[in-house]
């Protein structure tokens, strides 16, 4: 996979991912409505519309559910993706990728070593 195609499914997956993100708080919120709904209906009236409400708030709690596990896969992919792209930047530039490894190392144990004395 070339980096114009790894940035055009990167850039389509954090849209995805914000649609989901958005859609998952918009569920959560609708929820959390439907439960105060819920318990100050079963407050004053006792149990008449008992049953709707709970059928209502089982149904928005599955729905929230759905949208997490979308956005969890919509994660997975992004990361999946980084570790490709990643992976390939490696295979064409193995010694700019050793350098920045070294760098990293270099950097951590000076750190390190600041913080120990």
């Amino acid at each position: 996979m070339d980096q114009k195609t790894n940035q055009a499914s990167g850039s389509s997956l954090r849209d995805t991912a914000g649609a989901d993100r958005e859609r998952l708080l918009s569920h959560l919120r609708e929820a959390v409505t439907d439960a105060e709904q819920w318990l100050n209906t079963v407050t004053k009236e006792g149990g008449a519309d008992i049953e709707h409400a709970k059928a209502a708030f089982k149904e928005t709690l599955q729905t929230a559910r759905t949208d997490l596990l979308k956005l969890e896969d919509s994660v997975l992919a992004r990361g999946k993706l980084a570790a490709q792209a990643t992976d390939g930047y490696v295979h064409d530039h193995p010694w700019g990728a050793v350098a920045v490894g070294a760098t990293i190392g270099v950097l951590a144990g000076l750190l390190i070593g600041a913080r120990q004395r």
